[in-house]
């Protein structure tokens, strides 16, 4: 049967005019899954919050993560510079006494030498001698990142030739800068969990709100390829595709 145009138009009109902000994707929730991890990042973030009385939290988005966490250490700090979330953020953790910083970079976060126990990260981007010089004698670094294999179906499905800006981004690379910096690896686990996208609105959405996945993304250039994909879940169910996680714990000796 052939497919029709006009949902496949209304499909990427909706997609496109969606809003969003912070980093909230319930919006998505039916349309957009993925297999569980078998570690639960909050759950290692909470155990390693224990007794301790600083963190902080990069790259937060809205603070979705963040205010999850609760009760937070009295001395507990925030960055985030995407200007769409900022008042997100600052309107979600403000009450919770979390101070958010604006004006920062990776290499520089205008917080005092080793003045944290613990620095959350996920998804976020870091630099390991920054990390090194905020936290504590025996302070943690916890992230969750997005590897090199992330969601790669994607761009062999669209793009004439892969072009994916974090190929190189691998557990080894991630783990031998960090030991570089002089951090001990407590824990490093690797996976790869299965997403399915049951529309081409949700494969848009994706794509336009990770806007890293194919750098230069548009419904316009890469239209043929997405009538394509969406001819593919019309005739065989929703879009399989795997992302790439790769969990960290690394340590400041003591």
């Amino acid at each position: 049967m052939k497919p029709n145009t006009t949902d496949f138009d209304t499909l990427i009109q909706d997609a496109l005019s969606l809003p969003f902000s912070g980093w909230d994707f319930a919006i998505m929730a039916d349309r957009w899954k993925t297999n569980p991890l078998s570690w639960d990042y909050a759950a290692i973030a909470r155990s390693r919050m224990k007794a301790i009385t600083s963190m902080l939290d990069q790259d937060t988005g809205g603070g979705e993560l963040l205010s999850s966490l609760a009760p937070l250490p009295a001395h507990t700090w925030a960055t985030e510079n995407y200007p769409p979330n900022i008042p997100v953020a600052y309107h979600r953790l403000a009450p919770m006494g979390v101070r958010l910083i604006t004006d920062y970079t990776s290499t520089s976060i205008p917080l005092p030498d080793s003045s944290l126990d613990l620095i959350l990260n996920r998804h976020g981007d870091y630099h390991e001698p920054e990390l090194f010089r905020l936290l504590k004698p025996g302070g943690i670094f916890l992230t969750l990142q997005v590897g090199s294999q992330n969601c790669i179906r994607l761009n062999t499905l669209i793009q004439d030739e892969v072009d994916y800006q974090y190929a190189s981004w691998t557990l080894g690379i991630i783990s031998q800068q960090l030991k570089s910096s002089g951090f001990e690896l407590l824990n490093v686990r690797e996976e790869f969990p299965v997403t399915k996208f049951s529309d081409i609105g949700a494969v848009v959405f994706y794509l336009r709100i990770i806007s890293w996945q194919i750098a230069d993304f548009s419904v316009e250039k890469y239209r043929q390829k997405l009538f394509a994909i969406h001819q593919q879940i019309l005739s065989h169910g929703p879009l399989q595709v795997r992302e790439h996680r790769i969990l960290v714990e690394a340590r400041k000796p003591g």
